[in-house]
């Protein structure tokens, strides 16, 4: 007879998600193993393999969490604007920095149609924006909204890079600044 899901069975998956997500960013995804990401997140390599056939399973759904979770943000945020989606953006950023990275140095590893649902949920986020930069300076189009769209992401993007959490702005006073920044230069677009 075969077993039943765990009551913790999305518990557990999530705890697994985040453990292995700190150990691929940290080592990076193709240096690591799967033997380091259950010692990071201190089970067996077998507990893994029972909730994961392969690294690639893990790293896909480590993405798909963060980005299907990010999306939800930005949606509820769509109607706020411009500084709505920029601290919506910012929050869900907190306490995924791991899971950030692996999106920008990790994701394009994955087979193709693995990759697909992942670029889908990003250009979502990217149209969202685009629409609430179009919002703001209707004026811009084509190439030029696209650069101003990407640019408004690598403002935010980077932002676990130099951050240091309890030193300098906080993370809403800089999706303050940020929204400020933006906007400026809209103006000048």
């Amino acid at each position: 007879m075969p077993r039943g899901v765990a009551r913790d069975h999305d518990e557990k998956r999530a705890a697994l998600r985040k453990g292995a997500a700190r150990y691929f960013a940290r080592h990076g995804y193709d240096r690591a193993s799967m033997t380091g990401a259950a010692r990071e997140c201190g089970v067996s390599k077998a507990l893994i393999y029972h909730y994961y056939d392969s690294k690639e399973d893990l790293l896909f759904d480590i993405l798909q969490s963060h980005l299907s979770e990010l999306s939800e943000s930005v949606e509820a945020a769509r109607e706020d604007a411009l500084a709505g989606l920029i601290h919506a953006i910012l929050a869900a950023y907190a306490d995924a920095d791991a899971e950030h990275k692996l999106q920008l140095d990790a994701l394009a590893t994955l087979p193709p149609d693995m990759q697909k649902p992942l670029l889908d949920l990003q250009r979502g986020l990217v149209g969202i924006m685009s629409d609430a930069l179009k919002a703001e300076n209707p004026a811009l189009t084509g190439d030029r909204l696209r650069a101003a769209t990407m640019s408004v992401f690598g403002i935010l993007n980077w932002f676990y890079m130099w951050n240091r959490p309890g030193k300098g702005l906080s993370r809403a006073e800089y999706a303050d600044l940020a929204t400020d920044f933006v906007r400026g230069g809209l103006v000048a677009l």
